[in-house]
């Protein structure tokens, strides 16, 4: 092998390999192997690859077999070679022509120091700082899948929902997408895969292990159609590629599937560490979301500690005006009709007037103090909102309380039957009214809108009144807290009692244009869940 002696000089490991056999090693690959030339000379190919490559052998031999068959191997792989003192070394093989035709060369590089990887690993360490910011697991992916995709690498998240993959956030060739899209007739992410499609993938799972590959569109062969490979296959000839397993708390979450020529096993090893900490990211987000959430609750529960001592007192004082105020107005109101029926001067019919309008407005106070803090049994039958809303407003007319104010009711069309107390609701919705009208200009409009949501029905009540101020809106539904000279503060205290013991939720919000908007939510079957009881 006279003339491959000029190879001896270099320091890169050089093997000269025909028709299987190796015909010649320079020294520094007898070094890195730790035999003599004869040994060498006297292994086939993909013997010496398996004795000093076991963990490569399984996509080392389909190459070779490629070579043998005339078919088109990559210029270039990386292996994981063992070195003469046990230790495990990356190096980048190149492949090249020999001196003679049938002569394969094929030297190894090293490819621990790649600049590369350098580059990499410095960006996946800063991005991994900002995920531990991100608040939504959304933020993370992507957050996650553009700082790897700036280094030159097409990426995507593989969701695993039950035995289906589907595509998460992704940097992907846009052409090949649009033809992916175009050959399944929908979005990708919308496409789902047979997790037995890529049975690779359950191995990354169960050992925690990420899966380099040479040849990515081989591991690929029953995920795409084979149209679809072969429009990859024209496009990017030589895919090397990476599964990384995600997981959350313990359970595997998804795959970070990273694809580039330039995709190195050493690079690979550090974007195998980067899927680590984006699953710890992802624990983060969700232990925040946890704390927001138990924050939340512990605030509700405070609130109703709160309601129910206000109830107590409330009750305690209810029965005290209830005996000593209504039987008092109650023989006042008798007296007025008695002196209504007498002939009065104007001085007169005035003062009896104003007694029976100040003696019925303090009978309604005690009444509805009475109403919020007694005890709430809802009992329900079947009722159509929108006639409960319909019959409201008529009452409204007949009493004429509605003065120069018009009232609107919209109603979606087919809106359901809701299982419910028509007495309270009509209760609850009379006071929403009551307090829109008087909110409202001379002249101004209220509208009373019913519609349809998830498991139940929406029922609004917007005025063109001056609104709800941000700092009252948290205190508005609190009984005897009121922004009107005459008012009392219950009615609203009474609607939120009303729309809680149905299992509903009531809030405030600004109407758009101005004014006050008021919005109850009702599930279609009665879900009890009275406020404590005043003792």
């Amino acid at each position: 092998m006279a003339e491959y002696r000029p190879l001896e000089g270099l320091p890169a490991p050089v093997l000269v390999v025909r028709d299987n056999h190796v015909v010649y090693a320079n020294p520094a690959m007898l070094a890195l192997f730790g035999i003599g030339l004869e040994e060498v000379r006297a292994t086939e190919l993909l013997k010496l690859l398996a004795r000093y490559a076991p963990a490569d052998q399984s996509w080392l031999e389909p190459i070779h077999a490629d070579y043998t068959r005339g078919q088109g191997v990559p210029d270039r792989v990386w292996v994981r070679l063992r070195e003469a003192g046990g230790q495990e070394r990356t190096w980048c093989m190149r492949r090249g022509a020999g001196l003679r035709p049938e002569d394969l060369l094929l030297t190894l590089f090293d490819a621990e120091g790649e600049a590369s990887t350098r580059r990499l690993t410095e960006a996946l360490v800063q991005t991994a700082g900002e995920l531990m910011h991100c608040r939504d697991e959304q933020a993370v992916l992507e957050t996650a899948v553009e700082a790897i995709h700036q280094q030159g690498f097409f990426v995507t998240v593989l969701f695993i929902e039950g035995e289906a993959l589907v595509h998460g956030p992704m940097r992907q060739d846009p052409a090949q997408v649009a033809a992916s899209e175009l050959l399944y007739g929908k979005p990708i992410q919308e496409v789902r895969f047979p997790r037995a499609s890529v049975p690779h993938l359950d191995e990354v799972l169960t050992r925690r292990k990420a899966a380099f590959h040479q040849d990515f569109l081989r591991a690929l062969e029953n995920f795409h159609p084979s149209e679809l490979l072969a429009q990859l296959r024209r496009a990017h000839p030589v895919v090397r590629a990476l599964d990384a397993p995600i997981f959350v708390e313990g359970e595997p979450y998804g795959v970070l599937s990273v694809q580039g020529e330039t995709l190195t096993p050493t690079s690979a090893a550090t974007l195998e560490l980067f899927a680590r900490q984006v699953g710890g990211a992802l624990e983060n987000v969700r232990h925040h979301r946890l704390a927001a959430q138990r924050l939340a609750e512990l605030s509700r529960l405070q609130s109703e500690l709160v309601a129910q001592e206000r109830l107590t007192v409330l009750g305690e004082a209810a029965g005290v005006v209830a005996h000593e105020v209504r039987n008092p107005l109650g023989s006042i109101l008798n007296a007025v009709a008695v002196l209504k029926r007498d002939k009065l001067g104007p001085v007169g019919t005035s003062a009896v007037e104003m007694l029976e309008e100040e003696a019925t407005r303090l009978d309604a106070m005690v009444r509805d103090l009475l109403d919020v803090v007694r005890p709430l049994e809802p009992r329900p039958r079947p009722l159509h909102p929108g006639e409960l809303a319909r019959r409201t407003l008529e009452l409204f007319h007949e009493r004429r309380q509605l003065g120069t104010v018009k009232v609107a009711v919209d109603e979606t069309p087919g809106l359901p039957m809701i299982h419910a107390d028509e007495t309270l609701l009509q209760l609850a919705l009379e006071n929403l009214l009551r307090n829109a009208v008087q909110a409202s200009p001379s002249g101004g409009q209220v509208r009373v809108a019913l519609g349809s949501v998830p498991g139940g029905i929406c029922l609004t009540v917007e005025d063109q009144g001056p609104g709800v101020a941000v700092g009252d809106a948290q205190r508005i539904f609190e009984p005897f807290f009121t922004t009107r000279a005459t008012g009392t503060g219950l009615g609203l205290a009474v609607v939120r009692r009303v729309v809680h013991a149905h299992g509903g939720t009531v809030a405030v919000g600004q109407r758009t244009g101005g004014g006050a908007r008021f919005e109850l939510r009702l599930p279609l079957q009665l879900e009890p869940r009275p406020l404590p009881t005043a003792r």
